[in-house]
């Protein structure tokens, strides 16, 4: 059976013969929120299917494509749809792919989904800048042996969201006149939508959102001394006594009515960044 370590290899491999430049920068897609990989430019587009290693994505929203290219001058390399530790795979194959970009060279890593908003003060359409998150899925994907040359065995969680990062996307935020939150995002495992206590329980120990995935890969890029900015789009509340029937249709519905303006920061944002 196959290390971590060589399977990082043997994917880097595949993927160095087939990209001729280094990204500097990562991007995870979440539900409804893909398209943006369509505005990158001279893109070079591989099935997740054909890489050696990767999971395959099932969940509507997900188009389960790995893009290279050029967005805003910047080298990125762009998951267009990313993996699920409720699809049941573990945590180190939901990871996997930013173990993989940080071995083609990637210092930042842009982290999108689209989750439920517990904060009375978000709104379906809403868009959040993580500052912190509460790990609730059951499981950590550093449990396990420890490569130190992937990172070190106790990675500090205390800053995993970089705070110059999220200053740099308020003031862009600001300048091209669109409303952001800050807040804690919530990560259970799924995949329902939560009761009503399990939803209070969340809210009154401080989350602001509440989804199914974007902490497994802010933990391992943490791990990997990699910066991260996290992008929440909100697209229903959770809030316990309020809560309305919901579904993953309704979710990636709203995902893709707020995507413009996602799509305007994201970019804005990586025209300012430098690495």
């Amino acid at each position: 059976m196959k290390t971590l370590i060589e399977k990082i290899k043997e994917t880097e491999n595949f993927l160095k013969d087939r990209v001729d430049f280094k990204p500097d920068i990562g991007l995870i897609l979440g539900s409804g929120l893909g398209t943006l990989a369509n505005e990158i430019e001279s893109p070079i587009i591989l099935k997740y299917e054909e890489i050696p290693n990767f999971p395959i994505s099932t969940v509507e929203g997900h188009e389960g494509k790995l893009y290279f290219g050029y967005l805003e001058g910047k080298k990125v390399v762009a998951m267009q749809g990313r993996f699920h530790y409720y699809e049941g795979y573990t945590m180190k194959e939901v990871t996997f792919p930013v173990r993989v970009m940080k071995s083609l060279g990637i210092e930042m890593l842009l982290v999108t989904n689209a989750c439920g908003g517990m904060n009375k003060e978000l709104y379906p359409g809403a868009l959040m800048l993580i500052e912190d998150h509460i790990n609730f899925m059951g499981y950590n994907p550093l449990i396990g042996t420890n490569y130190n040359e992937l990172g070190p065995r106790f990675p500090d969680m205390s800053r995993a969201y970089d705070s110059e990062l999220i200053s740099l996307a308020e003031r862009v935020a600001q300048n091209l006149e669109i409303e952001v939150k800050k807040g804690v995002y919530a990560a259970v495992s799924g995949p329902y939508y939560f009761s009503r206590a399990e939803l209070r329980m969340l809210r009154n120990i401080g989350g602001d959102t509440i989804g199914m995935s974007t902490v497994p890969e802010v933990i391992v890029a943490n791990h990997s001394k990699i910066k991260v900015l996290g992008i929440s789009c909100i697209t229903d509340m959770a809030i316990a006594d309020e809560i309305e029937s919901i579904s993953h249709e309704q979710v990636v519905e709203v995902a893709n009515k707020t995507r413009p303006k996602f799509i305007k920061l994201v970019k804005g944002i990586l025209n300012e960044v430098y690495l």
